[in-house]
């Protein structure tokens, strides 16, 4: 799956942390007359929805927001988002195979089960590879769709790593922003949601 184009830039972080939201499903679940319940999953991968509705805000905030939505004009455009409950990795294993090019993923386990979140936007100059345990200086990284170019093919025994940032690519999910003048240095916004974009 490709990277999808955006607005190379971050959603304004102080506004970003306090966020709802998380991965979301689709699934349809038919329930039989006796009880009985059929699965089908339409997504084969989650989604990503937030929503930075926040009440008790100052103007400068309320004035950057109004703002990044004109500049976004409303759904159309995509940006960088900071999920402040999960932008980072510490030695996460990349699977290589013996490839030059790779793309960067976060891997999730629960039990027996593994679920594997490709990586499309890392955060410049925060990201670093290690061979093994060991430091490499030889590969590059594109922060606009998270594929890794190394120097050379690895061995098939080799384990590579990588340690950083990164961001979610996303959208506004409207086209209207309501702002609440609550008091003279006051702003209300009770509703602003996100989604990933794919």
């Amino acid at each position: 799956m490709p990277a999808p184009t955006i607005d190379e830039v971050q959603f304004p972080t102080d506004i970003a942390r306090g966020a709802t939201g998380g991965p979301r499903f689709k699934t349809i679940v038919v329930t039989g007359a006796a009880g009985a319940e059929q699965r089908s999953a339409q997504w084969a991968t989650a989604r990503w929805y937030f929503d930075v509705g926040h009440a008790l805000r100052n103007p400068t905030q309320a004035d950057t927001l109004r703002a990044f939505f004109l500049a976004r004009a409303g759904r159309l455009r995509g940006f960088r988002f900071k999920d402040w409950s999960d932008y980072s990795v510490t030695d996460e294993p990349l699977d290589h195979d013996g490839a030059t090019s790779v793309q960067l993923t976060k891997t999730y386990t629960s039990g027996a089960v593994s679920y594997v979140r490709n990586i499309y936007k890392p955060v410049s100059g925060s990201v670093t590879f290690k061979v093994n345990g060991v430091a490499l200086g030889t590969a590059t990284y594109s922060t606009t769709t998270g594929i890794v170019t190394l120097a050379g093919a690895l061995g098939g025994g080799d384990v590579l790593t990588w340690s950083g940032q990164f961001d979610v690519p996303v959208r506004f999910d409207i086209d209207d922003m309501e702002m609440e003048q609550a008091d003279v240095g006051i702003r209300n916004w009770d509703r602003v949601p996100l989604v990933e974009l794919r």
